[in-house]
């Protein structure tokens, strides 16, 4: 599969995932996050939607990664109606590279590849707890529209957040 570079950061390469990521995209979800998914999941993921899953990358070693589905359902932002949304699934960035515009230029461009698919929105869920997390998605245009409770498997509720995706 060939490789495509979206972006760079710095010194950070910023493309689209391939199979041969997904280890690296496993450990850097086990170091960074609480939670975690099957393999098959992943694989799932990139296959659904291999234009929604980004990895950074440094000296030919991932050290983040942003995961995204497209679905269609009740909107989180329109009062009543369907949408097609685009969900963040997960995103990671290892602590030693964030701060340094690589968690917002993979949100960025995920965005745009959900707008590509015609989504009017995105959202996610975020841990109420994480609030550089919380932070970031602010200064990237996400609101918190909802709060799920008992959200997480060790009972912490989570946000909602969400954005419109402007297309065009």
């Amino acid at each position: 599969m060939e490789e495509v570079v979206l972006a760079r950061v710095g010194a950070y390469t910023i493309r689209r995932a391939s199979e041969s990521d997904i280890i690296q995209v496993i450990e850097i979800n086990e170091k960074t996050l609480p939670e975690h998914y099957s393999d098959y999941f992943y694989f799932e993921i990139l296959k659904d939607f291999p234009e929604g899953f980004i990895v950074a990358e440094l000296d030919k070693r991932i050290v983040g990664y942003i995961m995204c589905r497209i679905e269609y359902g009740f909107s989180h932002i329109k009062r009543f109606g369907l949408a097609r949304k685009g969900h963040i699934v997960s995103i990671a960035v290892m602590e030693e590279h964030r701060r340094k515009g690589v968690g917002s230029t993979l949100i960025k461009l995920a965005i745009e590849e959900m707008a590509k698919k015609s989504c009017s929105e995105s959202y996610l869920e975020v841990r109420v707890s994480n609030r550089e997390a919380i932070s970031l998605y602010e200064k990237m245009n996400y609101k918190i529209v909802g709060r799920l409770e008992s959200y997480y498997r060790d009972g912490e509720p989570a946000y909602l957040m969400a954005r419109s995706i402007q297309n065009g």
